[in-house]
């Protein structure tokens, strides 16, 4: 039971879904009290109540954010910025900054999962550009280049260059990030949040050493994703 108690602890609703929360929650209590004495039988509004709060604690549940801290060493590691599972590990050809092949590994989002991002590497904020673009499904290789995203690119103290993306999906429609151009970034720290399913990718150096496989689940700030080569 204490356990129990010292993980909610750690549990809070991002800021992001403070007044989504709070306005439906008024809205609802709103259009149930017109049910209530609008009508002469109480089925329809207790069929409303039970409806709309499996909603509203669905709503609940995406806008969750747990408090984290990376326990390892963070010097030339890459942890997972996003929860979700582990879509593409390859070699790709990246056009827009490199041009040059870096290793992909990108990061699926359900709707069920936190949709807190994380910086992924400590560093320096070099750049963040935000694309306007199609809703394409998040998962399909596409959506990496012609989705609306973001781009957040990181120096590592080592000189490194890293590429974060967030990406909208069908569903997700909006994207928001908090990294600022020339600010230092620790991976403890909220790079941004995406609302609903999407995803993230993370454009490495193809020296960098992979620490995960195909469909393997992530947590946010706590999988570590490669290990960056060191001198």
């Amino acid at each position: 039971m204490g356990e129990r108690i010292k993980k909610l602890k750690k549990i809070r609703i991002h800021r992001e879904g403070t007044y989504e929360l709070l306005y439906s929650a008024i809205a609802i209590v709103a259009f149930g009290a017109l049910l209530w004495f609008a009508l002469d039988t109480t089925i329809p509004f207790w069929l409303y109540v039970v409806v709309m709060c499996v909603v509203w604690f669905l709503l609940l549940n995406f806008y969750r954010c747990p408090i984290r801290y990376f326990n390892g060493d963070s010097d030339r590691t890459v942890v997972a910025p996003a929860d979700g599972k582990i879509v593409v590990i390859e070699e790709t050809m990246e056009y827009e900054y490199f041009n040059d092949k870096r290793l992909l590994v990108s990061i699926f989002m359900s709707p069920l999962n936190v949709h807190a991002n994380w910086f992924p590497v400590d560093g320096k904020v070099k750049s963040v550009r935000h694309f306007d673009g199609n809703f394409h499904k998040a998962w399909l290789p596409k959506a990496s280049d012609e989705n609306e995203h973001a781009d957040v690119m990181i120096t590592t103290p080592e000189g490194e260059d890293i590429l974060v993306r967030q990406i909208a999906g069908a569903m997700a429609r909006r994207i928001v990030t908090y990294a600022k151009e020339g600010d230092d970034c620790f991976v403890d720290q909220h790079l941004g949040f995406i609302k609903l399913g999407s995803r993230v990718d993370i454009y490495l150096p193809l020296s960098a050493k992979i620490c995960v496989t195909m469909d393997q689940p992530t947590t946010g700030d706590q999988t570590v994703i490669a290990k960056l080569k060191g001198e």
